[in-house]
């Protein structure tokens, strides 16, 4: 895993997450999809603090296997027939039964019959009633919060990545992020309690930072690409993708660990409550929110600011850079720098101009006599120019002095 994050990071392994975006977005539209279909068929199962009505909780040494069957037909006798009940167990022995709102005189009723169905003294029968003014409140306050968190932050993010199209692909994300977690939330059946809400909003948190730490990588990527003009934006920001994937992938399954935890106990031990409400929105939220950060917010940056002026031409100027490196690894070995570079400014893409000095040297040398070369004492370089025999290859003639003690003796 490190080895191969490492190959990410460096850019010897390369995931193409900006070049396949419309795969990326025909998932993304899939799974929205069928999370939409959600409000339509299940829709949100709205908590008592939301829609209000009274509930009543039952002490017991552990719950029936029939207790549902048992609490609900308890409230029908008191509230009639076709009064609804909504049933469900807390810590494994405490019975949870919610129902419409009930008058003083009904939910004493109500409460003594389960007392006598569950067998317990009505001491350990609790009621309360929630007027749903309270749910009301609490809803418009959290769309306050909701409004006033995103004009904040889009304001912000444009300011410090100064591009309001970065502001603008995080958004989308972070809306992305939030109808797959409340549309997966209504398939489960869950109540949207207060303490879902608050899982919703620090989704919402988490998101932004993983998109957040995903934006800084594009941004120093980027801008170092627009220095040396020599990788194209979509070629630089999929770089800062796969340099953040194992972060993003680490960050994400350490944070989530702990939900799942509490999720398996919820189920198992605590049943319907604050806490499961809470766990299974932030795990969710989180997975969905890792997801968004890589393969939506990214591609559509690069979408979004691909006709922007300074980036058309940062991708014409790359693209130079990359035809004449090509070039250059294309001169063959012995060929003069001088070639190279004239192939490089203006030669033709099929190599032609790269081969045709080698070709005019070979024709020049065959043109010459050995003997004059020898006579010479010259050599010929591959575009068949002449060289003195000092600058020639091999050992180099040195002028011959007179030893040392033979100096000035005629």
């Amino acid at each position: 895993m490190a080895q191969w994050g490492n190959d990410l990071y460096t850019g010897d392994r390369s995931i193409d997450f900006v070049g396949k975006s419309k795969t990326w977005y025909i998932a993304s539209a899939v799974i929205m999809a069928v999370a939409a279909l959600g409000f339509v068929v299940q829709g949100l199962n709205l908590s008592l603090e939301f829609t209000g009505g009274s509930e009543f909780r039952v002490v017991t040494q552990g719950a029936p296997s029939s207790y549902e069957d048992d609490a609900t037909s308890a409230v029908r006798e008191v509230a009639g027939g076709s009064a609804s009940a909504n049933v469900t167990t807390i810590g494994g022995d405490t019975i949870r039964v919610q129902t419409e709102e009930l008058d003083g005189d009904e939910s004493r009723e109500v409460a003594r019959e389960l007392a006598s169905t569950f067998g317990v003294a009505q001491s350990e029968v609790s009621s309360n009633f929630i007027g749903p003014s309270w749910g009301a409140s609490v809803s418009q306050q959290a769309l306050r919060a909701l409004v006033v968190f995103l004009v904040i932050t889009t304001a912000l993010m444009a300011l410090y990545y100064r591009n309001w199209k970065m502001a603008v692909a995080s958004m989308v994300a972070l809306a992305h992020d939030m109808v797959i977690t409340v549309g997966i939330y209504t398939w489960t059946g869950f109540e949207v309690s207060p303490a879902t809400l608050i899982g919703f909003l620090t989704v919402l948190g988490y998101s932004l930072y993983d998109t957040v730490v995903v934006f800084d990588h594009v941004k120093e990527n980027t801008r170092a690409a627009f220095q040396n003009k020599r990788s194209t934006f979509a070629h630089a920001a999929n770089l800062a993708v796969n340099q953040t994937l194992v972060r993003s992938i680490n960050t994400t399954v350490i944070a989530v660990l702990p939900i799942v935890a509490v999720l398996i106990i919820g189920f198992a031990k605590l049943g319907p409550g604050t806490l499961l409400d809470l766990s299974l929105a932030l795990f969710i939220g989180m997975t969905v929110g890792a997801f968004s950060s890589v393969f939506i917010a990214t591609p559509l940056l690069v979408d979004l600011r691909r006709k922007d002026p300074e980036v058309v031409a940062l991708d014409k100027a790359a693209g130079k850079h990359h035809k004449a490196s090509a070039v250059r690894e294309r001169v063959p070995a012995g060929a003069s720098a001088g070639a190279a570079a004239g192939s490089a400014a203006g030669g033709a893409d099929d190599g032609s101009a790269v081969t045709e000095a080698p070709s005019r040297a070979t024709s020049t040398t065959e043109g010459t006599s050995p003997s004059s070369s020898e006579e010479s004492g010259e050599g010929q370089t591959v575009t068949g120019r002449k060289v003195h025999k000092y600058a020639q290859s091999g050992p180099r003639n040195q002028p011959k002095k007179t030893a040392r003690n033979r100096r000035g003796k005629g």
